[in-house]
């Protein structure tokens, strides 16, 4: 049995985080879920956006489950404070495009991989008398730790090309430190061909030749647009799933937000949270019920029929788990 944190936070996070829950039960393993507190209702009842004892849950879980949480302006992030309490370094964000979804190119398929812990990201800011600084922390140890994690995924996965993104002519010490780590590193696992690239080069060739790219890892900020940018390109974040991996553990989430603007209607995909359901199975090692469930994802886009709005369809939430869990049944 799976012990499985689950944290539905706010707004179409609880719906999806339902519509998970649904799919779940149906599949031939045995979970055992809890439910846990962060986000902005967690901070009106609670007074913080994540309480002790969610951390907790989530240290002590094979893995969490995470749907999304309204930002509380002037407090911690939730999510961010998950991330270095479980001390989850690597970001995985596949982009994929899937037949029968509209999208500006068809048989696109990478993996970005974003270091997840440092960089601009590190929370170091300061004010002064001119305005404010944010100071970028690169380490060579949090360097080849990304660039290891994603090798040894591209091995695992047969991928055969990794591009290390980068802006090195211009943050020629912390980037310097990032490109030189990941070369060193490539020196282990010849089987893999290598290459490098500045991010304003990469943001262009990601929408000129997506195809010519594999493997991507690159810094915090930078993964973190060039993500989005990818998203964009398959469908939207109404497809995005992401994974949160570390040493020992790992959370799961869409990347698509708390969406208040739709919140409560019953409208919001969710096959980006389907999908991180499906790259939590492949982590748990449940590869048999992580490719069932992927196909019937894959087969219910293709044909186009049972889709919520965001896809030009007109089926609720519940509609597409409930039609998921009867496929799998």
């Amino acid at each position: 049995m799976y012990n499985i944190t689950v944290i539905p936070g706010d707004g179409i996070g609880i719906e999806v985080s339902n519509a998970a829950l649904d799919v779940l039960n149906s599949l031939n393993i045995d979970f055992k879920f809890h439910k846990a507190l962060a986000g902005y209702k967690c901070f009106q009842d609670t007074g913080t956006t994540i309480p002790q004892e969610t951390i907790e849950l989530s240290l002590n879980a094979d893995a969490t489950l995470f749907g999304a949480v309204t930002t509380v302006p002037g407090q911690k992030s939730a999510i961010i404070t998950l991330r270095k309490e479980l001390d989850l370094f690597a970001n995985v964000r596949p982009i994929k495009s899937y037949e029968g979804i509209n999208s500006l190119y068809n048989n696109v398929d990478m993996v970005i991989i974003r270091e997840n812990s440092e960089g601009l990201y590190s929370g170091v800011e300061e004010y002064n008398e001119e305005g404010a600084t944010a100071l970028r922390v690169i380490t060579r140890k949090a360097c080849k730790r990304i660039s290891k994690f994603a090798f040894d995924y591209s091995r695992k996965n047969n991928r055969n090309k990794i591009t290390a993104v980068h802006k090195s002519n211009v943050l020629k010490k912390t980037d310097g430190i990032f490109k030189e780590t990941f070369y060193n590193i490539a020196k282990e696992y010849p089987d893999i061909e290598v290459e490098d690239k500045y991010v304003d080069a990469t943001a262009m060739l990601m929408i000129t030749k997506p195809h010519d790219f594999d493997v991507i890892v690159t810094t915090n900020l930078f993964g973190d647009i060039l993500s989005d940018e990818g998203s964009g390109l398959v469908g939207g974040l109404g497809l995005a799933p992401s994974a949160n991996i570390g040493e020992s553990n790992a959370l799961f989430e869409p990347v698509h937000g708390s969406a208040p603007d739709i919140a409560g209607r019953n409208i919001s995909n969710p096959l980006a949270m389907l999908l991180s359901v499906v790259m939590m199975l492949d982590y748990l090692g449940e590869n048999y019920e992580a490719r069932r469930l992927e196909n019937v994802i894959i087969n219910l886009l293709r044909e186009g029929k049972i889709l919520t709005p965001d896809l030009g369809g007109s089926n609720s939430t519940m509609e597409i788990a409930s039609e998921i869990k009867s496929r799998l049944e």
